[in-house]
């Protein structure tokens, strides 16, 4: 029969029919050789529903439509993809079969991937529109015998583009199971819980008590959370610029991450003056920040540290700040505005937990005409540890190292570790370029990155390799790089003057071992690293660091194929190496108790 369910200035109309549903579900297990000798299991579950109808005839020659009944379930969620990125392969052209140098084909086994020389396919993802997407990652290492040995690991990427998707309910390429239709009694329903999904509503504005993790400090890259004047909870924005030179107001600024901007704004003097709250010094003193994550956490004021006062001519003056001293904008004439903010730069001390102890901002207020137009402002954000380390150094990690920051490397010295101000000179791998020649400048360089395996290399010509001594020293440093470092902090924030949290990278090579013409063929950097701390918060520790370099056993010509060029190798691994976590008992209290010597008298 047909019923009516009306909201707001729509009514829809529906077909009543009663529909049950059966989902059934099938797993698959995969395993994959990873580095060592351990294994790594992806589970999978294939979620797929089953519709039954049950129809009822009408009183003419042709049935109704049938309509499922039961809403869907209140999950609270948008429907997510059931196929993860682990079990994605475009490499996979043939089945039942190993398809060569498809490290991501589950019919290799692994013999066959021994006998592999590189991967056709090194990354698999999902799409790049969403905010978060997971990227399972496939390379090979060579193993003591020289075979091929595959490593796979599914990282979780975070963009921060503008327009990103946070949410998605469809993708190409990914399955979802068949979503039911909507009835008359479950449309308000359905209504209340995917309206809340709009891009731009308040809710998403928010940060939700829920979502406050449970380690008490920030992390590195987390969002800053601050309190507005009723209690509210929002986000600590830093302006910049956007797809175009236009501020964009809703930025995030990033915990642990300096930050620098500049952005416009077209503004109309004699409107905007006193009411633009983005030209008021008000707009980025007036927060209150929370110390840390947790719901009960301090709130720590900003603190205005000075406020420099720019004239037309750009000298600049320091402002003395009184009490109640009212510095707002304000219109002189109808083509200058007085009191402008031009550039602002933060400052947030943290203690060596993540929590913020202190936060000042200095600004620059200045004249604006409009010969000026449009507004050109600057916003700086940096960030001091409570104890008085080196902040022109930069960390990757407080205090574990974090997936895909560059590695802390440098030299040891009489006073401790020395380590280069310039986030370039770090330790670094050659940078894969078409017809790169090994012996000819400038060579391109990436810096190793924490937790992601890379392969890359250049071609040495043999009519170039003539004299073997030199060459071979040549081929060295530019394996290792220039200013090679001896030492890489164990954690991503290691103190200089502390040389026991750095690690030494063994080597056991010399230039003069091996036949008459040796010259190295590959340099490989093998890192093991284990989860550090407590279950709750584990932080990524470096705990060993082996170069191996393989040199050749042969003569060069033979290496070749009679080609005349030969393949150098430069190669990165990272191998966890944690324990499984292991439930502790406590022992068993000892009695310790002293009876009088004539405890058992008379008896003995």
């Amino acid at each position: 029969m047909a019923a009516s369910a009306c909201s707001g200035f729509f009514c829809l109309f529906f077909l009543f029919s009663a529909v049950a549903t059966n989902e059934n579900t099938t797993s698959f297990d995969f395993n994959a050789t990873a580095s060592g000798d351990q294994n790594v299991t992806f589970t999978v579950t294939e979620n797929y529903a089953t519709l039954e109808t049950t129809t009822t005839p009408s009183s003419g020659s042709t049935e109704e439509p049938l309509l499922p009944a039961e809403p869907l379930p209140e999950s609270g969620r948008l429907l997510t993809p059931v196929t993860t990125v682990d079990r994605l392969c475009p490499c996979d052209e043939h089945t039942g079969v190993c398809d060569i140098n498809c490290c991501c084909d589950r019919e290799c086994s692994q013999e066959e991937v021994s006998l592999f020389t590189s991967c056709s396919v090194g990354a698999v993802s999902g799409s790049r529109q969403l905010c978060s997407r997971d990227v399972a990652s496939y390379s090979l290492r060579n193993t003591e015998n020289g075979y091929s040995e595959l490593q796979s690991s599914v990282q979780k990427e975070t963009s921060y583009d503008l327009f990103c998707i946070q949410a998605q309910n469809r993708l190409d390429g990914l399955s979802h199971p068949p979503p039911e239709l909507p009835t008359d009694g479950n449309f308000e329903s359905l209504f209340r819980q995917f309206t809340s999904f709009i891009f731009g509503s308040d809710s998403d504005a928010q940060v939700s008590p829920g979502e406050v993790q449970a380690s008490p400090g920030y992390l590195y890259e987390d969002v800053m959370v601050t309190v507005g004047q009723s209690g509210q909870r929002g986000t600590f924005w830093m302006p910049s610029a956007g797809l175009t030179a236009d501020c964009v107001d809703s930025s995030p600024a990033a915990f642990l991450k300096d930050q620098s901007s500049r952005c416009s704004r077209r503004v109309v003097l004699d409107q905007d003056c006193r009411s633009l709250p983005a030209l008021s010094m008000n707009t980025y003193s007036d927060i209150q920040l929370f110390a840390g994550k947790q719901i009960d956490a301090a709130v720590v004021p900003m603190e205005v540290a000075s406020v420099i006062l720019q004239s037309t001519d750009d000298t600049q003056t320091e402002l003395q700040i009184s009490a109640g001293e009212n510095l707002s904008p304000v219109l002189l004439r109808p083509n200058l505005c007085a009191n402008v903010v031009l550039k602002v730069i933060y400052v947030i001390k943290y203690n060596p937990g993540g929590e913020i102890v202190n936060a000042t901002v200095t600004l620059v207020l200045g004249f604006v005409s409009n010969r000026m137009l449009p507004l050109e402002q600057e916003f700086q954000i940096t960030y001091v540890q409570e104890d008085g380390g080196d902040v022109a150094v930069r960390y990757s990690g407080n205090p574990g190292y974090v997936v895909g920051l560059p590695l802390v490397s440098g030299t040891k010295t009489a006073d401790g570790i020395a380590r280069s101000i310039d986030p370039r000179d770090t330790l670094s791998l050659l940078h894969s370029a078409e017809d790169q020649d090994c012996l000819q400048d400038p060579h391109q360089r990436s810096p190793v990155l924490f937790g992601l395996n890379s392969v890359s290399g250049c071609t040495l010509r043999l009519a170039d390799a003539e004299n073997c001594s030199l060459v071979s020293h040549l081929l060295l440093d530019v394996l290792r790089g220039p200013n090679y470092p001896q030492y890489v902090a164990s954690f991503g924030n290691s103190p200089l003057e502390n040389p026991l949290d750095w690690m030494q990278i063994k080597n056991s090579f010399s230039p003069g071992d091996g036949p008459s013409c040796s010259i190295p063929l590959s340099l490989h950097l093998e890192f093991e690293w284990t989860k550090y701390g407590s279950l709750m918060n584990p932080q990524a520790q470096i705990v060993s660091i082996k170069e191996v370099i393989q040199t050749n056993t042969s003569s060069l010509n033979l290496l070749s194929g009679g080609s005349g060029v030969l393949p150098i190798r430069s190669s990165v691994a990272f191998i966890p190496v944690s324990t499984a976590a292991l439930p502790g008992y406590r022992t068993m209290p000892t009695i310790d108790a002293k009876l009088p010597f004539d405890f058992f008298f008379p008896f003995v």
